[in-house]
């Protein structure tokens, strides 16, 4: 388990969000786990989450820059994907795009939480559709305590960041935004008139009220946010909004939870000419609504050492894009609509036998899942003359899944444990329906995908004594993976997506035959002495697909081989802090041929911290402090773009 420096003193909580207890003998899956001043310590939430190796979006880009479509979040170097192939939830609910899957990370500031647990290995038992490679399970803070949170920050280019939360006895508000002038990802003799910064203007605020009816623990809360981004070329950019809202009621022994979320995304693309001297607009998804909508419940009971929990949910999704494309002679001359819905739901039932040197955990469930009502009609944008229909059939079908895990003390501090589970994860909206363009290169969508399943293994050995440390090793199998296949290049003309431009490809999302990943991971923290901290964590995957044409034997695009993380904080004396983190990646491939090749390559973020009062600080941070090139993408004429320069910036936090 990844473990962090004892969390700061904290006033007085009134009472935390409803919620029940994990079972017991949860450490026998491979988990991390972060507290309230773990979660703050950086600008964004998936920063401080990628501190785990393994754990990464699509691309290295982070949210700072990078596109919505692409900010799902994966476990493991398996095979990350857009939509991400792991479950985020707040509090029981899914925080994943109705939509696409992804999930909008600033709408999630980390100073509005009190602790997240990943737990990598697919998630079945109580989380169910979408945890494939696993889940993140975040927590909000409690109500209470006034201001307890607040962070205001200002950098290089012109950016600046602000979060907070204020809390009454049954209120709690959390509000963040932020804004910056962005950096271009194209450097050096390759940058062109084409090329334009990765703005970003964001802001989200979120209402949670509760109280108790007799025995009944209730809650509701409520959130919004915006955020606009500039995609790093002239004409490129992104607007993404959204509202969710959860109630829930809870009993000593029993929950009940109903949540529904919406979205809409605008996003346009545009073509790059030669030599990147310009861009020409290639699709304008003017309007992606989209809803999503679910309830859970879950009863526990307990009985000598041995406890249990059964329960069950249900989500339900249904959204459309609305575009235009095929951009000629100044104008663009169709129009497109696609979209449908899916559904998914399941039972559980999930036991645990915990004794002082062992316990034991096992669960299975059943989900049925479908997708339905889909739509495909092209337009004449001029006339409105129907140029496509091509409504896509409907599909269903049902999945069990299940987990155990054991874990058994070998001898004082040493423990010893093992994990066998299966998932899955069917597919969204966006990858059913939505084609989508990057510079010169298109993926179509695909309506007959199925829905991705993983089976795995893992065991491994922990410590927790003056050192806390973990070693394990995983197999883990994805059967369908969806995965982007390249299936034409141009120049040239295709069905349904029409003209592939010179130096971009045509690519379609397919299930591709498996996914054979085997690999090793551990971690260790110290406390050397009062006043120095030190953590280090790896990662190793050796992943390769299987049965699909071209693909067999390579491995999966954007899925590195070996990931390592350290860090370490040193407090000379009391008021002074300074902190260093490190994280090194192996190379990767971006394309599915494993022809276009992202350097292996490292950053550096250094920090240092003055204590004004026992609960607040000023700082002075720099991230990517040695201005280190990182690769994130590559187009098929050899252009590499790359994650953002080094970037310093002052600030005050406050931590109750």
């Amino acid at each position: 388990m990844l473990l962090e420096a004892p969390p700061s003193p904290v006033s007085a909580i009134v009472v935390e969000a409803p919620r029940l207890p994990s079972l017991a003998g949860q450490e026998a899956f491979s988990t991390a786990t972060y507290d309230a001043r773990a979660l703050s310590g950086q600008t964004r939430l998936d920063d401080v989450l990628k501190t785990t190796p393994g754990v990464s979006l699509f691309r290295r880009t982070g949210s700072d820059a990078a596109n919505p479509t692409i900010q799902g979040l994966s476990l493991r170097a398996v095979a990350p994907s857009g939509a991400g192939r792991a479950l985020v939830t707040l509090d029981g609910a899914p925080q994943n795009d109705p939509f696409g899957g992804w999930v909008i990370w600033t709408a999630l500031p980390g100073e509005g939480l009190s602790g997240a647990t990943i737990v990598r290995g697919a998630g079945a038992g109580p989380y169910g559709a979408g945890a494939l490679t696993g889940v993140v399970v975040l927590r909000e803070r409690a109500v209470g305590g006034g201001l307890s949170s607040f962070t205001a920050q200002a950098g290089q280019r012109d950016s600046w960041r602000a979060a907070g939360t204020f809390g009454t006895d049954h209120l709690l508000l959390t509000a963040s935004g932020s804004r910056t002038d962005g950096y271009r990802p194209v450097r050096g003799a390759a940058v062109g008139a084409a090329d334009a910064p990765t703005t970003l203007e964001d802001g989200s605020i979120a209402a949670r009220v509760q109280g108790e009816l007799g025995d009944v623990r209730w809650a509701v809360r409520a959130g919004a946010f915006q955020e606009k981004r500039g995609a790093g070329l002239v004409g490129a950019r992104s607007n993404a909004t959204g509202g969710s809202l959860a109630v829930t009621l809870a009993g000593e022994a029993w929950r009940l939870q109903a949540w529904a979320r919406s979205s809409d995304l605008e996003n346009t693309s545009a073509a790059v000419a030669a030599g990147r001297v310009g861009t020409t607009p290639a699709n304008d998804q003017y309007s992606t609504p989209a809803s999503g909508y679910g309830l859970n419940a879950a009863w526990q009971h307990k009985a000598g050492d041995w406890s249990w929990e059964l329960g069950g949910d249900v989500r339900a999704t249904e959204g459309r894009t609305n575009e235009l494309f095929r951009y000629m002679a100044g104008a663009f001359t169709r129009q497109r609509t696609a979209g449908g819905r899916t559904l998914v739901g399941g039972l559980y039932a999930e036991t645990a036998y915990a004794r002082e040197d062992f316990s034991l955990t096992a669960g299975a469930r059943l989900d049925g899942w479908r997708s339905y009502a889909g739509v495909r009609r092209e337009r004449d944008a001029a006339t409105g003359a129907l140029t496509l229909d091509a409504p896509p059939a409907d599909a269903s079908g049902t999945t069990p899944t299940a987990r155990i895990g054991v874990r058994q003390r070998v001898s004082g501090e040493t423990w010893w444990r093992a994990a066998a589970y299966a998932g899955f994860r069917p597919p969204t909206l966006n990858e059913l329906h939505r084609p989508f363009r990057v510079g010169n290169d298109v993926t179509e969508a695909n309506a007959a995908l199925k829905p991705e399943t993983l089976y795995g293994l893992e065991t491994g050995l922990a410590g927790e004594g003056a050192v806390r440390w973990t070693l394990g090793a995983f197999y883990n199998q994805v059967q369908d993976p969806i995965t982007n296949v390249t299936i034409g290049v141009g120049p040239g003309t295709f069905p349904i997506a029409g003209f592939i431009p010179a130096g971009g490809v045509l690519r379609q999302r397919r299930n591709a035959g498996e996914i054979s990943a085997y690999g090793l991971e551990g971690d260790m923290a110290a406390d050397l002495s009062p006043a120095w901290t030190v953590r280090a964590a790896f990662s190793a995957t050796h992943a390769r697909v299987d049965g699909a044409a071209q693909l067999t034997g390579k491995r999966p695009a954007q899925a590195p081989a070996l990931t390592v993380t350290a860090g370490a904080r040193w407090r000379p004396i009391e008021r002074l802090s300074l902190d260093a983190d490190l994280r090194y990646e192996s190379k990767r491939f971006e394309d599915d041929l494993n022809t276009r090749t992202l350097k292996a390559g490292a950053g550096l973020d250094l920090r240092v911290g003055w204590k004004v009062s026992p609960t607040s600080e000023i700082y002075l941070a720099a991230d990517n402090a040695l201005d280190a090139d990182l690769a994130v993408g590559q187009t098929a004429d050899g252009v590499t773009s790359y994650s953002a320069p080094r970037t310093i910036y002052v600030g005050f936090a406050l931590r109750r």
